[in-house]
């Protein structure tokens, strides 16, 4: 089997709080391939946020390891944190996280200012993947003239703008109603289909059923990860 995209091993995070210490996770392993679909799923307080913290380099284990795409990341200082994570992950928030004064393709480029990728060849990166997202004809409105729905494409597109090995969306349609969600996981579902990895965090039993395999956390451990059987069987009959 190849080497995974991700491989976390025994990765313990504990926070102070004055003298207490809390035990956000307690060991965790898992190993993510290329080209999954994963839900991390859990209650509030289950881990699941730190545990995507870490996956997206956001912050560092107080013990284990982390090797991303063969580097190990555990023990990186913050500059090359940023890097690792400009280079390697696309992010997608609840709240979109867009710059309001912006349009949507200057949103969608920022990310390649610093890869030093000349202005002209920015923006025709951001112009093609906001083509793919569906978005082409609103490359120059600003977040507020945009929907819900729409600005959540713009924050997609700009997670894809690098080419990173990973998508990560936290809570991608929490703010979304339910016909703009079904349409936002079918754009992930194509995302994956393009050959990314994709990591979704969810609270949402039904956005979870996505994915092609739920891990789930509880009290900084995982209970159960196990493979989407409905989504997989009927990929295999398609």
């Amino acid at each position: 089997m190849a080497e995974p995209v991700i491989s976390i091993k025994d990765i313990k995070k504990v926070y102070r709080m004055g003298d207490q210490e809390v035990h956000a996770l307690r060991s965790v392993t898992v190993d993510i391939q290329k080209n999954e679909y994963v839900a991390l799923m859990g209650p509030s307080g289950s881990g699941k946020s730190t545990l995507m913290n870490m996956l997206g380099c956001l912050d560092t284990p107080s013990d284990g390891s982390y090797i991303l795409n063969g580097s190990d990341v555990s023990n990186l200082s913050d500059d090359e944190l940023a890097e690792i994570r400009n280079k390697e992950i696309g992010f997608v928030f609840q709240t979109f996280n867009l710059i309001p004064r912006l349009s949507s393709l200057e949103n969608v480029a920022l990310p390649l200012v610093y890869s030093g990728m000349r202005k002209s060849k920015r923006l025709d990166r951001a112009q093609s993947v906001l083509d793919s997202v569906g978005l082409g004809d609103r490359v120059h409105h600003k977040p507020n003239e945009l929907s819900g729905g729409q600005r959540q494409r713009v924050a997609v597109a700009r997670a894809l703008v690098n080419s990173p090995s990973i998508i990560l969306a936290d809570e991608p349609t929490g703010n979304l109603d339910s016909k703009t969600s079904i349409e936002i996981m079918a754009l992930f579902e194509e995302i994956h289909n393009q050959g990314n990895t994709v990591i979704l965090v969810t609270h949402e039993p039904d956005i979870a059923e996505h994915a092609h395999r739920i891990i789930r956390l509880r009290d900084g451990v995982i209970e159960t990860d196990v493979r989407n059987e409905s989504i997989v069987s009927a990929l295999k009959h398609s």
